[in-house]
């Protein structure tokens, strides 16, 4: 397989691609669940819009169309385990404190760091995942899996960058 080869839905390569996508973002969705139920704490401002009565089907189709393209199965699946893990960090003290006393908790710590403190060590952890990515799809020489996993890791650090930076723009617009 190359970059540029697209699967025919239904063929035995497309069901490998679509196990590997659809686990990757089990994990993901399973791991958001178990941190936050009710999405008050999810990060992405579309998934927490869809909610899980939509999120749940324009997954499964998400997972049926990226099984089309390996290359984008393999970065998703890369990216979506990333995020699981991430999600599973804290899902502990999220669930154990519950939603609201954890946002409000997690606000309060913000308030109390320095202003940019918070900011730079969000961007330097993305950035740690942008070149551990970058530098992977440099040396991949084009070959589909460890580019896809290269674009996958940097994809995670964007996720990161992108998503924690609306956080902290909410926070601020809320009274910080």
């Amino acid at each position: 397989m190359s970059l540029e080869d697209l699967l025919a839905p239904g063929s035995g390569s497309w069901w490998l691609m679509a196990a590997v996508v659809g686990f990757g973002r089990f994990c993901d969705l399973g791991s958001t669940f178990l941190a936050t139920p009710r999405l008050l704490l999810e990060g992405n401002p579309v998934a927490r819009r869809l909610g899980w009565r939509l999120g749940l089907p324009v997954n499964v189709l998400l997972v049926a169309g990226a099984a089309c393209w390996p290359l984008l199965a393999v970065s998703l699946t890369t990216t979506s385990l990333l995020v699981a893990a991430r999600n599973l960090q804290s899902a502990w003290l999220m669930r154990s404190m519950g939603e609201p006393a954890y946002r409000a908790w997690m606000g309060g710590r913000l308030a109390l760091a320095p202003r940019g403190l918070a900011r730079a060590c969000f961007t330097g952890e993305a950035l740690m995942f942008l070149l551990v990515g970058g530098a992977l799809m440099w040396f991949a020489r084009w070959q589909l899996i460890p580019f896809g996993i290269g674009l996958g890791i940097a994809s995670h650090g964007m996720a990161v960058l992108v998503f924690t930076t609306l956080a902290l723009w909410r926070l601020r617009d809320h009274g910080r």
